[in-house]
């Protein structure tokens, strides 16, 4: 099995850059070492069994005080990086009053349906295939953010949204303009769920209670700090929630470990709540396959810092869309070139674009994030094949190769 052993970046000048990113402190951790603070946590404050385990599943203790999330003397979660600039009253104002908005959503169902199939996933015909993908990893679109992805006798799914609206309430606030593949009770069995941050587009309350309903305890959720209690008063029984670095798995999964890694973003469901929850992306570490959730996220030097420890990926998940204008988007949305570099600074080796062709969150135009990470791919002189693009419902199987990680 591969070991999650990080790889120590070499010299003074690599040295500094940890620092800045935050990733710095790395100490041996024997067999015998104590269980996760994560693990703890999880175990405390969670309702849900979770497998015994002999040690430390990654091979290293991280230094709280440089690599675990940061806090306001207001208690509020704050990004470290100098790459973020929440956008100023002025720029909100020319965004909301004076932007051109280029979307352009086509209003015929038959143009919608030519240009953005929406297809019936493979799970609905052939039920018996979920989960069957042996040494390799297979995943499906379901729309904006919401991936399955089926790696090492495990099915994981992450944001999930079904909903019509990402809004509090479902007479108002974005609409999407393409419908959700499948309905959660057509989904194939679930053991996980991953949440990157508490935006109604990527945390659905109506998505959360009926996938509660379904699976119940059975599901694990995988949640930032902050979420614990909102996710209890859902009524979800089996939630694990982690800082930035930490650790847990599925039970009866021990050789998969789920690690909360940062991403550069905000949190806000109401007008009270600013930054009270943590944002982040996942890396789920498996024997055989390496997946990467990158969530939603400007671009931030942190990424090269997840390469560096838990890299290559097999496959990993980047936002395209939700972009422009730039002044606006640029701290909390990666564009298509920038999505090319985490793909890059990751050490995945194939990523399938998300975030994108289901709801008009900005102003490109609808069709442009692809054609984008075409020429960007071109760029950097990388094959499209690496960086692909899935219809609404489409799946990919990825042949994963058996590296061994020193």
């Amino acid at each position: 099995r591969r070991s999650a052993a990080p790889r120590e970046p070499m010299g003074e000048k690599a040295e500094e850059e940890r620092r800045l990113v935050g990733g710095g402190g790395l100490r041996a951790a024997g067999e015998d070492a104590d269980p996760p603070a994560a693990a703890q946590r999880g175990s405390r404050k969670s309702s849900g069994s979770r497998s015994s385990r002999k040690s430390f599943r990654l091979d290293y203790r991280l230094e709280e005080d440089v690599t675990k999330s940061r806090r306001d003397k207001h208690g509020r979660f704050v990004n470290p990086w100098p790459t973020w600039n929440f956008p100023s009253y002025s720029t909100i104002f020319r965004f909301v009053v004076l932007e051109k908005n280029h979307s352009n959503i086509p209003s015929s169902k038959e143009v919608l349906d030519k240009e953005l199939p929406v297809l019936e996933p493979y799970f609905i015909r052939s039920p018996e295939l979920a989960g069957r993908t042996g040494s390799g990893l297979r995943v499906t679109w379901l729309g904006h953010a919401t991936v399955l992805v089926e790696m090492d006798g495990l099915i994981l799914l992450t944001d999930p949204m079904f909903s019509q609206r990402a809004s509090p309430l479902q007479i108002l606030g974005p609409k999407r303009f393409r419908g959700p593949p499948c309905s959660v009770a057509q989904l194939p069995k679930i053991d996980a769920v991953l949440i990157s941050h508490t935006h109604y587009d990527h945390l659905d309350a109506g998505s959360v209670a009926s996938l509660n309903e379904r699976f119940g305890s059975e599901l694990r959720w995988f949640v930032p700090l902050g979420l614990l209690d909102w996710m209890q008063k859902c009524g979800c029984e089996n939630v694990i929630e982690l800082d930035w670095w930490e650790e847990n798995c599925v039970p009866g999964h021990d050789e998969v470990t789920f690690v909360c890694t940062p991403s550069q973003h905000w949190c806000k469901r109401t007008p009270m709540d600013d930054n009270k929850a943590l944002w982040g992306s996942w890396s789920v570490l498996g024997p055989c396959s390496r997946f990467f959730f990158a969530g939603d996220t400007g671009y931030c030097t942190v990424f090269e810092e997840i390469g560096k420890r838990f890299g290559p990926f097999d496959l990993a998940a980047i936002p395209i869309g939700a972009y422009l204008p730039r002044d606006m988007m640029r701290s909390q949305h990666v564009d298509p070139e920038e999505a090319v570099r985490i793909h890059i600074d990751v050490q995945a080796k194939q990523s399938v674009g998300i975030h994108w062709g289901t709801f008009a969150l900005a102003y490109e135009y609808f069709l442009d994030p692809p054609v984008k990470l075409k020429e960007a791919l071109e760029r950097y002189g990388l094959n499209q094949d690496i960086f692909f693009i899935l219809k609404h419902g489409e799946s990919k199987d990825l042949n994963v190769e058996e590296d061994v990680f020193e």
